[in-house]
Order: C-alpha cells, then structure tokens, then sequence
C-alpha cells in the first residue's frame, strides 16, 4: 500500500470514528425517505468526469430525475482521478447520504470508502460500470455489455458479407480501458462472434495487434478511453503496416471516444469515399453520429442512458422507501467478492438507415444536432 493510499485509509477510519461519535449509524428509515417519500432525502452521485459526453449527460439527468422526485442530490465529477473520486465520496459519506450511486473511475479502488458507507448503513448503487473486489456495493444498473460487443461483432460481418464472401480483410482491433470491467464484456462479445473468421483465414491483422484470446484483451486497451491516445495508435498501425496500395478495411472500436481518434488518423492518412474502413463504436456521441450520417463512422450502439437513469432511480427509491429492489439478473456480475444483484438492459445498433428513427425521433437529439 502506498503512502497516498494509507493516509487515505488512515483518514477515512478517523472520519468513520467521528461519525459514530457524534450520532448512532442506527439510522431509521424515516431519516432517508424523508417525510414524503423522497423529500429531504440526501443522495449522492458519483460520476468518473465531465470529460466525455455521456458521462456528463449522465449525472445531469440522474440529478434531475432525483430532485423531480424530491431528493437532494449531491453530484460531483472526478476528473478521471481516482484519489478525486475517492475523496469525494468520502465527503457524500459525511452529510449521510440514504444512497450513493456510483459511476467508478477505476472499479477496483472504491473498497475502503465504501466499506466505509457500508458500515453507516449507507446503500450503494454501481452505475455502469462494475465496482470490484468488495462486498460494500448493493446493486448494479448496466446494460447487457457482453451484447454491445456482440453487436458491433455481428455488423462487421454482416458489413464485409464474412459469410458468403472469402476476404481476406485487414482487420485492426481495440478494446477499452484496462481499468474498466467493462471493457472485457464488450471484447469478449465482439471476439465471440468474430473469432470465427479469424481462424478461417478471412480476417487478418497485419499489425499483429491481434490477442492471443479473449484474456489478453487488455494488450489492446486504450487507457481511459482516450481519444488521442487512440489517434497515436492507429496512427503508428497506418504508418508501420500500411501504404497507398495495403488499405484498412475494418477497425473494431468499442465505444465513440476511440472511434474518433481512430476516424481522425484515418483522415490524416488519406482515407476518404470507397476506401473508408468499417468503424463501429458505442455510446451514440453526437459527434459520432454525425460522422454516421456524413459515412465516417458505420455503426454506433447506442445505450440510451435516459432509459438507465430512469432505472437507476427507481433503485435509489425503492432502497430509500425500504421496499424490495427489482433486478433481472443475479448470475452474471461477479465482482471478486460477491455477485452482485443486477439490472440490465438492452442496447440498440444504430446506423445510418435508422438514425433518425433511433435517435431523432425519440427526441435524444434534434435533426440539425446530428446533420440530418
């Protein structure tokens, strides 16, 4: 343990002393539902940072949706810094919170804060991604990650015809953040349905990218889903194994963020028109969408993030009115210490034939938003 992370420690069971000094974590159920249902009640609302769309767009709506209800919401944003995250739930711990939801920067270093939480009673809602190695974590609201991947898998052969067709195409992969638990689901569902053609022969990586199996996913991560570190990757690819004669056809990319680098180092390298690979991503960024209708992008998946924070808080107050929280999925979410009870839902595979359907005409954005 380093010394950051012990005087943390240190400074999070001084706080808990404090706190069980001056009241009891006896609390009733009458302190969090607050006398009509949601009215006063505090909760907490964890977010990874500001820096990408969704996530911004996330805790807004989960704060919104909240306060409609009645509740005092304390939102706070980390910056993609895991200290950040961790002193800040320590200070939601503080003003006792009936819930704290969180959307983990790294979901293996929350454990010691929220057993902290744990201890005083305080419920804790994972949001998207997986908190780990701890049994401080009550419930968790996702969608089906493994079926993300396994839609981009199966536009890319529906794409490139795999089935009937005899390739080869070159094929460059990524996956997301080493970090996030996430980011194994998504690879594991693109590499089950593509591993196939692979090992025929019609997919080839001529940078050798290619893991050795689904457990060495991370060798292709990109660090906090970062755009331009995606963009100096693809860059060095297109540099190293390609020319004007040996082209990119396909680039698995599992989620927006990356695609946009990606798509920016293709632009760089002369890419355009009939020679623009595949692209997939994930997320439905506005920018990416965009890139859908100008044939810059092919597919995005998109996980309408309304739909999971409308979820997310009909959990939050069925934990705060003392009733049974619903879930529809016990099995599938192991997180190193407990499987922890789940809600999934179902993503969609957005293209350029049913943008306006998907997306514009249940009003996530308008038509001029996305260049229709």
């Amino acid at each position: 343990m380093n010394l950051t992370r012990r005087t943390f420690v240190a400074g999070s069971a001084a706080v808990l002393a404090g706190t069980l000094t001056a009241c009891t974590a006896e609390r009733t159920a009458d302190y969090y539902r607050g006398a009509n249902g949601g009215d006063g009640a505090l909760i907490g609302v964890s977010m990874p940072t500001k820096n990408l769309e969704r996530w911004s767009r996330d805790g807004e709506n989960l704060k919104s949706l909240l306060e409609d209800l009645g509740y005092v919401v304390e939102l706070q944003f980390a910056d993609n810094k895991v200290e950040q995250q961790n002193s800040q739930i320590q200070t939601m711990i503080n003003k006792s919170p009936a819930v704290i939801v969180v959307g983990s920067i790294d979901g293996s270093a929350l454990g010691p804060v929220l057993e902290t939480a744990s201890g005083l009673g305080i419920k804790v809602i994972a949001y998207d991604r997986l908190i780990r190695d701890t049994k401080a974590v009550d419930y968790y609201v996702t969608f089906d990650n493994y079926n993300v991947g396994a839609l981009q898998g199966r536009y890319i052969v529906d794409a490139l015809d795999l089935d009937h067709t005899a390739g080869p195409f070159n094929f460059e992969p990524f996956a997301g953040s080493p970090d996030d638990n996430n980011a194994r689901f998504f690879f594991a569902g693109a590499w089950d349905v593509l591993t196939p053609y692979i090992s025929s022969g019609k997919l080839v990586c001529p940078s050798g990218k290619l893991p050795a199996s689904v457990d060495d996913w991370q060798s292709i991560g990109i660090q906090a889903w970062s755009n331009t570190t995606a963009q100096a990757e693809m860059e060095n690819r297109l540099n190293s194994f390609y020319s004007a004669t040996t082209r990119v056809d396909v680039v698995l990319c599992p989620n927006d963020a990356i695609a946009l680098g990606v798509g920016q180092a293709l632009d760089s390298a002369g890419y355009g028109g009939s020679d623009w690979p595949v692209l997939t991503g994930q997320d439905a960024d506005q920018a990416n969408v965009a890139n859908i209708v100008n044939g810059k992008q092919s597919m995005t998946v998109f996980k309408d993030t309304r739909a999971l924070g409308e979820r997310c808080v009909t959990m939050v107050d069925q934990i705060a009115q003392g009733r049974d929280v619903e879930v529809n999925d016990t099995a599938s979410y192991d997180n190193g210490a407990l499987v922890v009870p789940s809600y999934l839902l179902d993503p969609v595979t957005v293209d350029a034939g049913n943008v306006r359907q998907i997306l514009v005409d249940s009003e996530y954005y308008t038509a001029e938003e996305v260049g229709l």
